[in-house]
């Protein structure tokens, strides 16, 4: 008897070279449903319809198609085993050898934020995953395909076992279907668990579900964060990073990646793109070094931003990594040259600017959408030993309209203008942070110390004469009056922080005794 394959495919690409090959070259019968069967056929392709196959016609408008003893009774029977076989003959059923599946789009659907109810739940595959399944369990017997870039690797494996492929590379195939399955399912249960008709409901138990987030592999990794770790990175095709489109340079690693992370989450404060993430809107630039910004400025074009950030701190820039929130211009360009940089994201980077920086050739530059990044949601998640810690991205609006004047003396209008930019950007600093500002520019930053007036120690000295008329920011509270202290003699003028300490007095009594400003905003920002 012919062997048998069944084509059921969503994703078309390739099909029909993989069903030439399987009838041609092997002598497969070629089995599908109704609208792979139409492209087969159409490539002039004999080809047998499940409704033929079983007899029983597609229903409930397409719901009920592969759902029959036919179809999964040929997949799951077991060769040689003479109950299964006498099975078979008895009632009437083919052996199935090869299936080949992919699912109805369900990630893809759901990625549009404007998608209803109704069409997602359509787009959700009932029949594909079940034959899936049936033949991965089957493996012993039946190889089965979920991907069209496993195509040309099954015909090699064919080719090189004259038509009989090997059992540990159906093993390995059935590894991947049942890895596809899994992240199709959870897949489904992440959009469930976001849409308001389940969050909404009085008996809503989202929070008690388990977390799942199950993401394709996206690339193998030279390395991890150093060269005898290995790595890979896994991401959805169109959301967050899996969403950025790299124009040139050279393969991304690791610490690329969490650098990049890390300056597109401190140049979003600003506004990205041609929508506003937060309300303070504005052109900015950010460079990023180890994860920890050393230099942001806002400015009157994206150039001008990006010509700001560098000064803030050339020598620590060197070797950086670049997020800019509006379109590279050709100026923007030309001073991005100027030093040696590892990578530069943007919304946009315009046809004149791609040329010059073209120059470049191992300069990686990555075009990132709003779409995309709006599109990845509001979980940050972090591994820790045998699990994963959860929690909502710490990327909410600032609100100066609620901080409180701590002090005698109110901030002047550009005092508090300084406040909120140093503001903006501590949070995206590690914790324990300090950030020195002046007039939409970084001018010092101590990040990652035991104690916080090592911080500041770190930043003012970064600052050097430039403190003198700039404020300070830290993500936490002042627990003592030291840092004040140590701020006034660099010639800091205002200081914002959390406030909460027990010692507030104290800090505050500093600043009024030095003639300082104090804003308090009632919110922490810890990084760690």
């Amino acid at each position: 008897m012919a062997p048998t394959a069944l084509l059921s495919v969503s994703d078309k690409r390739g099909l029909v070279p993989l069903a030439e090959a399987l009838h041609h070259r092997y002598g497969y019968q070629l089995l599908s449903s109704g609208g792979t069967a139409k492209v087969l056929r159409e490539a002039g392709l004999p080809v047998t319809t499940v409704a033929d196959h079983t007899g029983a016609p597609e229903i409930l408008g397409g719901r009920v198609k592969t759902l029959h003893p036919s179809i999964h009774g040929g997949i799951l029977a077991r060769r040689g085993d003479a109950i299964h076989e006498a099975d078979l003959i008895a009632q009437g059923i083919a052996p199935i050898d090869v299936v080949v599946v992919n699912l109805y789009p369900f990630r893809e659907t759901v990625s549009d934020p404007a998608v209803s109810w109704d069409t997602a739940i359509e787009n959700i595959d009932i029949g594909g995953p079940t034959m899936v399944r049936s033949a991965a369990k089957n493996h012993a017997h039946v190889a089965v395909l979920t991907d069209p870039d496993q195509y040309d690797g099954f015909l090699a494996a064919l080719d090189a076992s004259q038509g009989e492929l090997t059992s540990s590379s159906r093993r390995q195939l059935a590894l991947e279907a049942f890895a596809h399955t899994a992240a199709y399912d959870a897949a489904i249960t992440r959009w469930m668990q976001r849409r308001p008709e389940v969050t909404d409901s009085d008996d809503a138990v989202v929070a008690d579900l388990p977390w799942l987030e199950a993401l394709p592999l996206r690339q193998r990794l030279r390395y991890g964060e150093n060269p005898h770790q290995q790595a890979s990175w896994y991401s959805a095709s169109k959301s967050g990073w899996g969403g950025a489109i790299q124009l040139q340079g050279k393969e991304l690693s690791t610490n690329n990646l969490l650098d990049l992370e890390a300056a597109l989450a401190t140049v979003r404060e600003f506004g990205y793109g041609t929508g506003e993430i937060h309300s303070a809107s504005c052109s900015a630039a950010v460079v990023v070094k180890h994860t920890n910004p050393c230099g942001v400025a806002i400015g009157d074009g994206i150039a001008a931003a990006l010509s700001r950030a560098l000064d803030a701190d050339r020598v620590s820039a060197f070797g950086g990594i670049v997020a800019l929130n509006r379109c590279v211009d050709a100026t923007a360009a030309r001073e991005l040259t100027s030093l040696f940089l590892e990578c530069v994201v943007a919304p946009e980077f315009a046809p004149e600017a791609r040329e010059i920086l073209a120059a470049k050739a191992n300069l990686r530059l990555l075009e990132l959408s709003p779409q995309s990044i709006e599109a990845a949601g509001h979980d940050h998640v972090r591994s820790i030993l045998g699990g994963v810690l959860v929690q909502d991205l710490d990327d909410q609006p600032v609100k100066p309209d609620e901080w409180t004047v701590a002090t005698d003396r109110v901030p002047t209008t550009r005092e508090r203008n300084d406040l909120c930019f140093a503001w903006q950007l501590v949070r995206h600093v590690r914790s324990n942070a300090i950030v020195v500002a002046k007039e939409g520019q970084s001018l010092g930053i101590g990040a990652g110390q035991m104690n916080r007036v090592g911080s500041a120690q770190i930043a003012l000295q970064a600052a050097g004469d430039g403190s003198e008329g700039a404020v300070l920011a830290s993500d936490g509270f002042f627990p003592f009056d030291d840092t004040v202290r140590l701020a006034a003699e660099h010639g800091i003028t205002a200081v914002i922080h959390p406030g909460g300490s027990k010692r507030d007095a104290d800090s505050i009594k500093a600043c009024n005794e030095l003639g300082l400003s104090m804003l308090l905003t009632g919110r922490r920002h810890f990084l760690h």
